[in-house]
């Protein structure tokens, strides 16, 4: 059974280009922000790990990392950035805020496929 993987990007082109690369190995399902990925958790909907874009409508990917960190529910569910900003002190800052890995764009798609792979082999995530 594959691990399930969420994916918010309010890029339609990005979010085409990572459920291509990564259906293979993950069940993949998009959103257009964080807005619409806590609005699936509430429903029940629980992934194996989320991947988020920073810059995005509603709810960004800060404040979707942040609201998943603090939550009793979902703080375990891994998080991993996936943005365009380059900057030391910006992944400095997800990280230390929770998140499982930083990866900046452009990336490379089979080295994100292997780091999500790694990952979700290494989370048995539970709602406690």
């Amino acid at each position: 059974m594959k691990k399930k993987i969420m994916i918010a990007d309010d890029n339609q082109m990005m979010q085409m280009l990572l459920k291509e690369y990564l259906q293979k190995d993950f069940d993949v399902q998009c959103f257009n922000d964080g807005n619409e990925i806590l609005q699936s958790l509430n429903d029940g909907n629980i992934p194996d790990l989320i991947l988020t874009d920073i810059n995005m409508p509603v709810i960004d990917g800060w404040n979707l990392l942040t609201n998943l960190k603090m939550s009793m529910f979902f703080k375990k569910i891994p998080v991993i950035i996936l943005s365009g900003i380059e900057k030391s002190n910006e992944r400095i800052k997800f990280l230390q805020a929770g998140a499982e890995d930083y990866l900046v764009k452009p990336f490379s798609p089979e080295e994100l496929r292997l780091k999500l792979i790694n990952i979700s082999k290494n989370h048995n995530y539970e709602i406690d």
